[in-house]
Order: structure tokens, then C-alpha cells, then sequence
């Protein structure tokens, strides 16, 4: 791949996986409703790189890397996309009884070499790596950048077919059900690194509305041994959930990884 196409495309995925650091920023999604009733329903989903939690006032999420996994463990339509300037948004017609998630996960390569006394950059797939970066680079450094952003949705009974971990970077595996949230109550969810138990991760739990808050209202909580960590609501809204792990090795030689998990989740009043 040459420089100038590997410029365009780090230009391209900025919005879809903003650096780690850039803790400023945030993204999410939310849908209208999470949970519905009858034989069939829509629902609107908005997404965005904010810097006010779920306000749109940054860019738009890119809808590229947005997949839909249906009650059934099947595909599931993601309808009537459209992007704007500050958020993207889109439909899903949910056509079958069953829990529904609604997921944006990115996997990319980063790397950075000496040619000379310049450094050279570049981002994109696994299987791009070794036609991208020539051979015996000087200085060569990789990062593993994974980054997954999830909501739920449920039309009549809840179940669990969609929650199914893959096995790949940072996820949730609900102990609870992210669709039976209420306010008051104790929820507990486990983080899977790569299919086993994340311990010792710190998950930040951030209320909605910020910009109508004197104060943003942060949980932090440390995941245990087994990977589970608990919440207790302290009001219905919605609620951005973030965790990360950085360092370790990663899937190629001499490469460090970065995983990151976000989820929104809807809190219902007691």
C-alpha cells in the first residue's frame, strides 16, 4: 500500500475509531425504544462521536462497520441509512420475537517504521500488513486496535441468542439482561478478553442527559477475577458503559494490543 493511499485511509476510519486517548470523545449509539411489544416493530437508531454524551456534536459514526444480529443468531437488516453532518442514523424493522443486538466492531492494524530519518505510517488489516510494511523495517512498532460498540433491543420476550460472545477483543457477556435494566437494582455483566474472563478492568458507567447535569455523575467499577462486575442504577435514562484493556501482546509478531468495549443501555423506572 502506498503512503498516500494509507493517508486517505487513516483519514477515513478517524470517525469509526478514534484514537484511545481521545477520551473526549465518545461513541454510541441509541435506539428510540429497547423495549417493545407485539408480533412487529421499528425502531431509529442514532449514531455519533460526541463530545456531550449523546449529543451530537462532533461527527457522525460511519455506518460501514454496523452489523445487526437478530433474535435467531442471523443477519438482521439495518434499513434507510443515512449520515449527516454530526450523526449518522438508521432503522431496524424487527420482525421476529427476540433480543437484538445492534453492533459497530473495528479490527485494524496500526504500525509505524524509520525510512531514513522519516517515519512512515500506516493503518488497515491483518492481511495487509506484511504487503504494506517492507520487509525488516527499522524501528518497526504494531499496534492491535479493536474496538466494539453495542445496544440492545428486545420485541417481546427476551432471549440470548444475539449475545453470544465471538471469542475476539473485549466484550460483554450479560449476566443480567441488558434489556431487564431498572432503576434501583443490581445488574451484573461479565467482560470477556478473547473469550476469557477481563479481571482488574476499570468500567466507567456515565448517565445521559450530561449537558443538563451540574455534575457528569460517573460509576467506576473494577471488574473480579472472574471478569464480572455489577452496577446499581441510580436513576431510569440512558447510560454509556466504556472499558478498555491496553498493553499485552497482540495477534502478530512484536505487536502490542488495544481493546476497547462501549455499550448503551436503557434504564427503565422501578
Amino acid at each position: 500500500m502506498k503512503a498516500s493511499r494509507a493517508a486517505g485511509l487513516l483519514a477515513g476510519l478517524a470517525v469509526v475509531a478514534l484514537p484511545f486517548a481521545a477520551q473526549a470523545h465518545r461513541q454510541w449509539m441509541t435506539p428510540s425504544s429497547t423495549v417493545l411489544s407485539g408480533q412487529d416493530a421499528w425502531v431509529t437508531v442514532d449514531a455519533a462521536v460526541s463530545n456531550t454524551l449523546f449529543h451530537p456534536d462532533h461527527v457522525p459514526m460511519r455506518l460501514n462497520a454496523v452489523q445487526v444480529i437478530g433474535p435467531d443468531g442471523g443477519a438482521a437488516q439495518l434499513e434507510n441509512g443515512a449520515t449527516g453532518k454530526f450523526r449518522s442514523t438508521f432503522d431496524v424493522h424487527l420482525t421476529k420475537p427476540g433480543t437484538y443486538k445492534i453492533v459497530n466492531a473495528t479490527d485494524m492494524l496500526s504500525a509505524s517504521w524509520k525510512e531514513g530519518t522519516e517515519t512512515k505510517r500506516w493503518r488497515g488489516a491483518k492481511a495487509e500488513l506484511t504487503t504494506a510494511v517492507p520487509a525488516g523495517a527499522a524501528d518497526l512498532k504494531v499496534m492491535s486496535n479493536q474496538r466494539r460498540v453495542e445496544t440492545f433491543v428486545t420485541l417481546g420476550a427476551p432471549n440470548a441468542t444475539a449475545l453470544k460472545p465471538t471469542g475476539r477483543g473485549l466484550e460483554l457477556e450479560p449476566v443480567t439482561h441488558p434489556n431487564d435494566l431498572v432503576s434501583g437494582e443490581a445488574a451484573k455483566f461479565k467482560l470477556l478478553l478473547d473469550g476469557q474472563p477481563a479481571s482488574g478492568v476499570e468500567v466507567e458507567v456515565v448517565p445521559g442527559a450530561a449537558r443538563y447535569r451540574k455534575a457528569p455523575g460517573e460509576i467506576k467499577v473494577t471488574t473480579g477475577a472472574d471478569g464480572v462486575f455489577q452496577v446499581t442504577w441510580p436513576e431510569a435514562g440512558m447510560y454509556w458503559v466504556e472499558a478498555s484493556v491496553r498493553g499485552g501482546p497482540g495477534e502478530v509478531a512484536n505487536s502490542e494490543r488495544n481493546a476497547a468495549y462501549v455499550a448503551t443501555f436503557e434504564v427503565l423506572p422501578d
